[in-house]
């Protein structure tokens, strides 16, 4: 039996979907080429962003304005693996953990205080999905540093949603411009200004 061109579209395209200690287990074999921008989120393997001059920017005033709002008791990684679940091992931008750097060499963190993503292109990427994923990991803060529309989505309260990728939706977003201040919520005495985060 032949099958035709318009029959061939219409099969679904089988993929696979991944644990995050098969995921580890690449990692530690080197399957990955050292700059290969690669992150497990949901089961699939996701190439990140390229970071042109204003992401790597960006990314470093979420670092700089964290680290000294934040001060002693906390870790701001940056670009660095994150085990949100069974199947989900995200690299975010920048990701506030409780503790030391030594307190996770046995494993990553897996329970985040604040992740940052600095959105472009994934801009729409990074709201749905990863603010999903993020949602149903019960991170209780997430900020999109928005370089479309230069302002900082501030997302909070982490809530059901039958309508989202992963079943969970930040109930509580805020878009914040150059000329407002936000305090995290680990953190609430500590203040950061947005224009601080913008490039």
């Amino acid at each position: 039996m032949r099958i035709s061109l318009n029959e061939m579209d219409a099969m679904p395209v089988p993929t696979k979907r991944w644990a995050r200690v098969e995921y580890e287990r690449l990692v530690d074999r080197a399957v990955f080429q050292p700059g290969d921008r690669v992150e497990l989120v949901g089961g699939q393997l996701v190439v990140r962003e390229p970071q042109g001059s204003p992401h790597a920017v960006a990314v470093q005033l979420a670092e700089d304005a964290l680290r000294v709002a934040l001060g002693p008791g906390w870790v701001v990684r940056v670009q660095m693996p994150v085990a949100l679940d069974d199947e989900s091992e995200p690299e975010p931008d920048v990701a506030v953990c409780a503790g030391s750097p030594r307190d996770y060499l046995a494993g990553h963190p897996s329970r985040p205080v604040l992740l940052v993503e600095v959105a472009e292109a994934s801009l729409a990427f990074d709201r749905e999905h990863k603010g999903s994923l993020y949602a149903r990991a019960h991170v209780p803060e997430y900020w999109i540093v928005n370089l479309v529309d230069h302002v900082v989505e501030v997302h909070r309260d982490p809530a059901p949603s039958t309508d989202a990728p992963y079943g969970w939706r930040f109930s509580a977003q805020r878009r914040l411009g150059s000329t407002d201040a936000v305090s995290p919520l680990a953190v609430p005495r500590a203040r950061i200004s947005i224009a601080d985060l913008l490039p």
